[in-house]
């Protein structure tokens, strides 16, 4: 720890807390103040400070920062701002180089995103209303720019609140996943903003007329040829992505990557926040698992069943997880017990915390509620690590009858199944991010989910979908933690993909009569990464290969008369690209294949997955 934090940080403990004991009944705003970065570039910032009859406070008080892409006039923003001022801090919001006021040129997830951060935090503490501490919140992006500023470790910066973002390696998740482009996500991104970024009726009504989803399946996207050009800046960056396969130092950018700067990172107090159905998820565990072990402050984990910025919501996509899962003043009060307690040293209930805190899904009966939603409830749940202590890694096997069990099969058995690139599986919710309907969904097509097609069976229906259940659960199974297959494949192509997901099975009830098919994570390899994620190799046509795909974290309680079920594909459209077979360049195929392929569950060859099941009565 510096000296600088050191003293700033015992000062915070130990002397009474400016503002603390009083609230503020107006606020001055100063707006576009331009901060210089480094490199001469103005970075706009509104500043908002308490006051008393429209005159600022003369007291110096901490400090919370957000940076964001998305305006810092909206109300999203100015609302918090206010409201956090009249609560005894100065907030500064800004506008991320190239957007909006600020100067320069934008690229997401750009290089100087992190010295910007530094930049400006430094800029926060020496002004003469600061006490030199600075905080940082902000959900999604807002939370890339806390972690961003975070590796090169900025003197001022106090604490942070990461919410649902600062991605730990954007080729394991978020862009990239097993080696497979997160498609739906990245060009549905770049089709909201280049409207915004381009102050062009002619840009926009452009946008307004080409519809996203039809240009999903036109990948791959070449330069000059489609609406993306509109933006050359967007339109590079989004190539840049889809072409990138290897993970090499354009992945290691400190725009594109959290893990390689784990040790540089500022040792300050910091919660991370996810979501079971959020895209950020696995890089959101990863960052407190490795962070935790290597720093001395306080770092904490919370995840519900949220998806993308879902925080205030107790429903994900098409199901209801009561009352309790949503934390209705999350974007006021919670963050203020947090900033209160690490920034001016009150006890408030963030003092006393756990470590880890998640919502355990499941519990509910699943009645229709009156929002048509299936109620799956559930509850929250306290530990001292991820993943709680006392699971017991539990291994299904897949079988060559369609079950799913504890006990491997015998003999020499297999399931195959023709992928057709043209004809892929649609992605019904999930970890998906927003504008493509993430969350828990009835697995079953419908005409308001791109790539669904008549007559709108369930996926279980679908011939190049390999089903496997148990017979309905006799007591509830708990599953927290990582869940794993391990698969023995072989594929007539040079290179193809395999999905898992894991599903809970609700038999067919009054309010439901067709059941129930509710998706809960999944995971996807692309063959030719099997091996990692450095360099692409090809596979050998009917060679038997045995995998491993980490589909990301749950929590869940299968409640007994629910089946456990793995369901093994090769595409989950347009959550991620479809593989076109041929083994040619990513990101630049002129070609597709159909491909047979195979997943092998013999004796010699137990495909399976592992789940982390808590005993019964924890």
């Amino acid at each position: 720890m510096t000296p600088h934090r050191f003293v700033a940080l015992t000062a915070a403990l130990l002397l009474p807390s400016l503002g603390s004991a009083q609230s503020w009944s107006d606020v001055s705003v100063e707006r576009d103040v331009m901060i210089s970065a480094r490199d001469g570039v103005p970075l706009a910032t509104d500043i908002y400070r308490p006051a008393s009859d429209g005159v600022a406070t003369s007291e110096r008080l901490p400090v919370l920062l957000q940076r964001t892409p998305y305006g810092k006039h909206t109300d999203r923003f100015s609302d918090v701002a206010d409201y956090f001022a009249r609560h005894g801090y100065v907030v500064a919001v800004q506008d991320m180089r190239g957007r909006y006021a600020s100067g320069g040129e934008f690229f997401k997830y750009h290089r100087f995103d992190a010295p910007d951060g530094y930049d400006t935090v430094e800029w926060l503490a020496q002004q003469h209303w600061s006490d030199g501490r600075v905080g940082m919140w902000g959900t999604s992006y807002g939370a890339h720019t806390q972690a961003d500023a975070a590796k090169l470790n900025p003197p001022g910066l106090a604490t942070m609140v990461i919410n649902q973002g600062g991605m730990a390696n954007g080729w394991d998740h978020a862009i990239r996943r097993g080696g497979a482009f997160e498609l739906g996500r990245e060009m549905t991104w770049a089709w909201q903003e280049i409207p915004r970024e381009i102050d062009d009726p002619v840009v926009r009504e452009l946008f307004a007329n080409e519809s996203v989803h039809d240009w999903y399946s036109t990948l791959p996207l070449r330069e000059g040829l489609s609406p993306l050009a509109a933006a050359p800046n967007f339109e590079a960056y989004f190539l840049n992505e889809l072409r990138s396969s290897d993970y090499g130092e354009f992945w290691k950018g400190i725009g594109l990557n959290w893990a390689e700067y784990y040790e540089e990172t500022a040792d300050v107090p910091m919660i991370h926040i996810g979501g079971w159905y959020d895209i950020f998820l696995r890089g959101t565990i990863q960052n407190y698992r490795e962070l935790n072990s290597l720093k001395s402050s306080t770092v904490r984990l919370l995840v519900g069943p949220w998806t993308h910025s879902g925080n205030t919501r107790q429903y994900a996509g098409d199901v209801d997880f009561g009352a309790d899962a949503a934390i209705s003043d999350f974007g006021t009060d919670w963050h203020l017990r947090w900033f209160d307690h690490f920034l001016k040293g009150e006890d408030t209930e963030a003092a006393n915390d756990a470590p880890v805190r998640i919502f355990v899904m499941g519990t509910g009966d699943g009645h229709r509620t009156p929002e048509d939603r299936l109620y799956h409830g559930g509850f929250w749940s306290d530990a001292e690590s991820w993943p709680p202590s006392g699971t017991v890694s539990t291994s299904y096997y897949l079988r060559p009858d369609g079950s799913l069990s504890q006990s491997a099969a015998t003999g020499a058995r297999s399931s195959s199944y023709t992928f057709d690139p043209t004809h892929p599986v649609p992605t019904l919710g999930g970890s998906v991010s927003a504008r493509l309907r993430d969350g828990a969904y009835d697995q079953r097509e419908r005409p308001d989910f791109p790539g669904s097609s008549p007559p709108y069976l369930p996926l279980r229906a679908r011939q190049d979908v390999l089903v496997f259940q148990t017979p309905p659960v006799e007591q509830d199974v708990t599953v927290i933690g990582p869940i794993v297959a391990r698969l023995f494949v072989s594929s007539s192509a040079v290179d193809t993909d395999f999905v898992v997901r894991l599903v809970d099975v609700y038999p067919p009830s009054a309010d439901f009569p067709t059941g129930y098919d509710m998706n809960l994570t999944d995971g996807i390899v692309r063959m030719s990464y099997r091996n990692g994620r450095t360099t692409r190799d090809l596979i050998e046509p009917e060679r038997v290969y045995e995998v491993e795909i980490e589909a990301f974290p749950t929590a869940n309680v299968f409640k007994a008369g629910h089946r456990i079920r793995i369901d093994v594909t090769s595409s989950n459209f347009p959550r991620w690209d479809v593989n076109p077979n041929t083994g040619e360049p990513l990101g630049m195929n002129r070609r597709t294949v159909e491909a047979l392929n195979t997943v092998w569950h013999s004796a010699d060859r137990p495909s399976l997955v592992v789940l982390p099941i808590q005993p019964a009565g924890r």
